[in-house]
Parts: structure tokens; C-alpha cells; sequence
């Protein structure tokens, strides 16, 4: 399985972080979006939608063995 590159626009590192979100005037409650993140843009991405106030859950990225 090839690793995961951040979600960040122009960012082309490996994804440790998962975010799992959901726009909720669009997704029914079951509905949730994911975007992986870096270490360097986990927070950028985690504030950019909280800003928006969309319900956001942030864990580690599962690895594959």
C-alpha cells in the first residue's frame, strides 16, 4: 500500500494524521469526509475547518503492516 500524502495544497509529505469532518448544511450526520495531514499542516488543516465550524474528529493515520 503506498503512503498517503498530505491533504495540504503543494504539500507532498507523507500523511501521519487523519481528519475526519463533515460540512453539516450538505452531509447527513452518518456522512464524513477525510483528509490526511503531515505533522506541519495538522493544525492548519484541523483550524481551517473548525473556522467553519464543521464537526472534525483528529486521529493517527493507521499504517499497514
Amino acid at each position: 500500500m503506498p503512503e498517503a500524502q498530505c491533504s495540504r495544497a503543494g504539500c507532498v509529505a507523507t500523511a501521519i494524521w487523519r481528519i475526519d469532518w463533515r460540512n453539516p448544511r450538505i452531509h447527513t450526520p452518518d456522512r464524513r469526509k477525510t483528509w490526511v495531514a503531515c505533522d506541519e499542516h495538522k493544525d492548519y488543516l484541523r483550524e481551517f475547518l473548525a473556522a467553519r465550524e464543521f464537526p472534525l474528529e483528529v486521529s493517527t493515520l493507521a499504517v499497514a503492516s
